[in-house]
């Protein structure tokens, strides 16, 4: 499918070393290649690393390229290995639905949803979202697993069923879940948006954030903005701004 694609792993081509700045380039591309190889992307799927990062398509991966697979049975069980550029195939992808702040439904490919049943039997043959189809991802130091309604993690039996019966995470219990999503570009700075454009644009996004609206008109201090740029330059852009704010009546924070 042409979403297994959206995210791809590249490699860094070196053809040679050069002086001065070009190599000083080249390292700066060689750091962010290997930024991409920390995301540990397979196929086109990345692997999630916080509960707000799941959503839409995902695949649970629990151990080295062998994923949770469907079956029409109802039943789940760990699927082949896959080649290490290799995402998962059609039966090991499920769609990610979030109930609450930390627990989520999984809907596979047959339009069931994930359940747990009476013996810690992973199993998908219901339509509906009840208290057994609710799941939990916890995220601890740089692992992850899965658990169930039963309060047990998840895991796979040596008949190869996919269960849920241990109470604590062990190696046994972590997963890695995986989504086909297209990442949002991260800015590499920690501007705050209102910070971003010159100091006019600047202004007006702050007036925006802490005026009154009381009669629904935006007032901006009209005074020459030249001590804006230099409190820029100096570090004191927030106090300049703050002042000429506070010579505006309808602003909450500076009365």
């Amino acid at each position: 499918m042409a979403e297994y694609s959206r995210v791809k792993s590249t490699k860094l081509v070196l053809k040679g070393l050069n002086k001065g700045k070009k190599r000083k380039h080249k390292d700066k591309k060689r750091k962010e290649g290997d930024d991409e190889e920390k995301m540990d992307v397979v196929g086109g799927w990345w692997s999630i690393k916080s509960f707000a990062e799941i959503t839409g398509t995902v695949a649970i991966e629990m151990q080295n390229n062998a994923y949770i697979h469907a079956l029409d049975s109802g039943l789940f069980t760990l699927g082949a290995p896959h080649k290490d550029d290799e995402g998962p195939d059609p039966p090991e992808q499920f769609t990610a639905i979030k109930l609450s702040d930390t627990r989520v439904a999984l809907k596979s490919g047959y339009g069931k949803f994930f359940g747990i049943n009476s013996e810690g039997l992973v199993v998908g043959r219901s339509d509906a979202i009840g208290s057994r189809e609710q799941w939990e991802a916890v995220f601890q130091d740089g692992k992850t697993a899965l658990l169930a309604a039963n309060n047990c993690f998840i895991s796979y039996s040596e008949d190869g069923d996919i269960v849920a019966t241990s109470k604590t995470a062990g190696e046994g219990e972590m997963v890695k879940i995986r989504s086909s999503a297209e990442r949002e570009a991260k800015r590499k700075d920690d501007i705050a948006e209102e910070d971003r454009g010159n100091v006019k644009s600047c202004e007006v996004n702050y007036v925006k954030k802490f005026q009154s609206f009381q009669d629904r008109r935006l007032r901006v201090n009209e005074e020459d903005a030249s001590s804006l740029k230099r409190a820029r330059t100096d570090g004191k852009f927030h106090e300049a701004l703050l002042d000429r704010r506070s010579k505006m009546k309808a602003d909450r924070y500076c009365k």
